[in-house]
C-alpha cells in the first residue's frame, strides 16, 4: 500500500511557484465553451441578453418615471429654471479649504504623535504604556473625522462675508439655519 501512495504522490505535478500569466480556470471570460461547427443558428456568448420581464415591474418602473417627473416639475418654476439654491463658488472653496484644515491638522498631530511615542520607546527614555497610542490615537483621528462635519459648517455660507478664523460664530448660526430649514420642509 505506501508503494501505491508514493507512487500517486509522484505522479502528481507540483504546483508553480510563479505568477503565470493564463488566467485561473474560475475567473474566464467566456466560461461556456462554443463549438464554431454546430449546425443551426450561430450562438456567440457575448450577444447573449436577458429578454424576459417579469410581470410586474414594467409597472413599477412606470410609476418610478412618474414620480421623478413630479419632483422635477416641483423643484422648477414657471419659466422652467431650477429652485434648488446653488453654492456659489467662493462658499464652496472656502468650504473645501476649512474641511482640509480641520481634517489635515488633527490627522498630521495624530501621525506626528504616534512618531514621537515609537521613538520614545525605541531610545528607552519612557516606556510607554499601551493605551496612550491608542487614546491619542482615537481622539485625533476621531477630532479628525469630525472636522469634515464642522469644515462645513464653521464657514460663513454668505458670499460677501468672509467669518472669522475658526468659525465659532458661523457655526452656531448654520447649526440653528440648518435644523431650521428641515423643520419648515414638514
Amino acid at each position: 500500500m505506501t508503494r501505491e501512495v508514493m507512487k500517486i504522490l509522484t505522479s502528481i505535478e507540483p504546483l508553480p511557484l510563479y505568477i503565470t500569466r493564463t488566467p485561473p480556470p474560475w475567473n474566464q471570460r467566456n466560461p461556456i465553451p462554443y463549438n464554431k461547427s454546430l449546425n443551426g443558428p450561430k450562438f456567440h456568448p457575448r450577444k447573449w441578453a436577458l429578454h424576459a420581464e417579469a410581470k410586474g415591474f414594467n409597472r413599477l418602473q412606470q410609476q418610478k418615471d412618474g414620480a421623478n417627473e413630479a419632483r422635477k416639475s416641483y423643484r422648477r418654476n414657471n419659466n422652467g429654471e431650477d429652485n434648488d439654491d446653488k453654492i456659489p463658488d467662493v462658499v464652496w472653496e472656502r468650504i473645501l479649504f476649512r474641511i482640509l484644515f480641520y481634517v489635515g491638522v488633527p490627522l498630521v498631530a495624530g501621525i506626528f504623535i504616534l512618531q514621537v511615542f515609537g521613538t520614545i520607546k525605541e531610545q528607552n527614555l519612557w516606556d510607554v504604556p499601551i493605551w496612550l497610542p491608542f487614546l491619542t490615537t482615537f481622539i485625533t483621528f476621531g477630532a479628525s473625522a469630525l472636522g469634515i462635519a464642522y469644515g462645513t459648517l464653521s464657514t460663513s455660507w454668505d458670499p460677501e462675508r468672509e467669518g472669522s478664523f475658526l468659525g465659532f460664530e458661523e457655526a452656531q448660526k448654520n447649526w440653528v439655519d440648518m435644523w431650521k430649514e428641515e423643520d419648515d420642509d414638514d
